[in-house]
């Protein structure tokens, strides 16, 4: 088999230029999130150099990506902690339905739309990005920081919301009956709670069939185990994303450690083709005309994530240094807001380049605020309220 001269040509450029970008941001201490996005919008289409042989490539690696992601989060975390934190934050998944789907929801109503876009564009501005979230909690090093279970939570909660607003959106956007739509409904809900009845409890024997002295066998059962059950999760309207989660979950001890060596360097490469990919789908000349829209929309879903994120947080006794670092973390949306363009952008032509300008946006400044949250300083308590007597900064 050949392999065309200009599909080599065009990735090994590509990706020698995300190397160059990825050591810029880190010789600054910054997520190079925003970098790899602002590539992929440079060489799409309209761009400045644009790279049409390497197009479907970026496509298929970004849905590995996202994937890998998840799957190296869920590595991070016990099943049973984690467990614990979606029971105790049901009341930070309902504060963030309603202060972040609201303003998409009134946006969609002041701009004209009917009720379908009005639904559409209250989902894309609810649901933020677990790819981009995933990263960025690695490259800051927060994965133990004690607000992420909070974070992780509410991630996950959202996927789980999306397994039941997908399938509806669909119905409702192709013209379909009501009851497709409940049919549609009931089989994600019971695939997803099939899925994480099968980690709790059978979890455990899993790890031991899985497990193997050679890193390779490793590296395959477990990424074919991921991508099978991700399949499965994405058939029903899952997301793939929370099936890739519950299998690193599921994984513990020694299979867990030596499958995050093994997977490290994969998934480091895959992540970086999805945040390009997420640039590489966006027409800049379709932006324009929606970026005032879409900069409004984003500075109010901005600080209704925040409010979201503290919020969380506190209800796990976190200080108010880390109630900020997760309401910043949370804002990045990304591939549910893009997917739900896919249903319904060709029945309203205004939903689609406001929410990806909104999008991009978001996938910019997120990280950026994120990274500044780590650094802010705080205003010191007056002395009669602090625990210490009044010394210092709460951390």
């Amino acid at each position: 088999m050949r392999t065309p001269v200009t599909l080599l040509l065009e990735l090994g450029v590509i990706l020698a230029a995300l190397s160059v970008l990825g050591t810029l941001a880190r010789r600054f201490t910054l997520s190079p999130i925003p970098l790899y996005l602002l590539a992929g919008l440079a060489i799409g289409e309209g761009g400045v150099a644009p790279v049409p042989a390497a197009g479907e490539f970026v496509g298929t690696g970004a849905a590995i990506g996202i994937v890998l992601l998840l799957l190296a989060l869920g590595l991070d975390f016990s099943l049973a902690e984690f467990a614990v934190g979606m029971r105790r934050h049901v009341p930070s998944a309902l504060v963030d339905l309603v202060l972040n789907a609201t303003p998409g929801a009134v946006a969609g109503w002041l701009l004209g739309m009917d009720g379908l876009g009005v639904f559409a564009l209250a989902g894309a501005t609810y649901i933020s990005s677990s790819g981009i979230v995933a990263r960025l909690l690695s490259d800051l090093r927060r994965l133990g920081n004690r607000e992420t279970p909070a974070v992780l939570s509410l991630l996950v909660m959202e996927d789980c919301a999306m397994a039941l607003y997908l399938p509806v959106l669909a119905v409702v956007a192709s013209g379909g009956r009501w009851w497709q739509a409940v049919l549609g409904v009931l089989a994600a809900v019971g695939a997803v709670l099939a899925a994480f009845t099968v980690s709790y409890r059978w979890g455990h024997h899993l790890g031991r069939l899985i497990s193997h002295p050679d890193d390779e066998q490793l590296l395959l059962r477990v990424l074919g185990l991921t991508l099978i059950v991700a399949a499965l999760a994405e058939l029903v309207h899952a997301s793939a994303a929370v099936g890739a989660f519950l299998v690193g979950l599921t994984l513990t001890g020694e299979t867990a450690t030596r499958t995050r060596a093994v997977l490290s360097p994969l998934r480091d490469l895959f992540a970086a083709v999805f945040f390009l990919a997420i640039g590489l789908s966006v027409r800049p000349v379709d932006l324009l005309p929606a970026l005032p829209a879409a900069f409004g929309l984003a500075a109010v879903t901005i600080a209704t994530k925040v409010i979201t994120g503290r919020y969380a947080a506190a209800r796990d006794q976190v200080s108010r240094r880390g109630r900020l670092r997760a309401g910043t973390a949370l804002i990045a949306r990304g591939e549910f807001s893009l997917v739900i363009v896919g249903l319904v952008g060709t029945l309203h032509y205004r939903l689609g380049p406001l929410v990806t300008a909104y999008v991009f946006i978001l996938a910019i400044v997120g990280p950026l605020l994120t990274r500044l949250a780590g650094t802010m300083p705080l205003r010191p308590r007056p002395a009669a309220d602090a625990p210490d007597g009044g010394a210092g900064l709460i951390r």
